[in-house]
């Protein structure tokens, strides 16, 4: 069996999560309700329990074990324990495809530092370099101004607008297409 995958930048690690991490990935996502609610689908308070976060890290490593998923947490280089973060690769197509979409999160006390571009910088490096990938597409909600501004910085280029895209806090929400393909990093 394969050591899980860790990657470094000079002042995080993105590891992947293993089922230790469920009372970190908890505490992260109660610190964070509020701050993420506008950006996120509805959240029933099941959904915020130690027993929802196992689950959804066993779903994460059936979906990693298969090859179409990378979930990686953000925590501090100094305390890899804790969890400010999450990036996610996911939908993972091979064939003439070779392509991925990606969504991220980030601690409200982390904000503002450049801790996310730094994570995805190292993210991106591993997920076309490493995994072999064409193209990241990512795609965010038209007011959600900071990951705009990220995405743009990382290269993503705007393709389109579709609406009704995603069920987003309880209601259907329009979200910019973006992507970003090897050849343009």
């Amino acid at each position: 069996m394969q050591a899980p995958l860790r990657l470094t930048t000079p002042r995080l690690l993105l590891r992947q999560p293993q089922s230790a991490d469920a009372q970190a990935l908890l505490d992260y996502r109660l610190r964070n309700r509020e701050h993420l609610r506008p950006w996120e689908p509805a959240r029933d308070g099941s959904f915020f329990t130690l027993d929802a976060q196992r689950r959804l890290l066993q779903e994460q490593a059936a979906r990693m074990d298969d090859g179409c998923a990378l979930h990686l947490v953000l925590a501090p280089a100094a305390s890899p324990a804790a969890v400010i973060g999450e990036c996610n690769f996911s939908n993972i197509v091979r064939g003439p495809f070779q392509a991925c979409h990606l969504g991220f999160s980030l601690d409200a006390a982390a904000q503002r530092q450049g801790l996310m571009h730094e994570a995805l910088q190292r993210a991106l490096a591993h997920v076309f370099d490493v995994l072999g990938l064409h193209r990241v597409m990512a795609n965010h909600m038209p007011e959600n101004l900071r990951s705009a501004r990220l995405l743009e910085k990382l290269g993503f280029d705007k393709e389109g607008l579709a609406r009704a895209y995603l069920h987003i806090n309880g209601a259907w929400a329009d979200h910019v297409l973006t992507a970003l393909v090897a050849e343009s990093r």
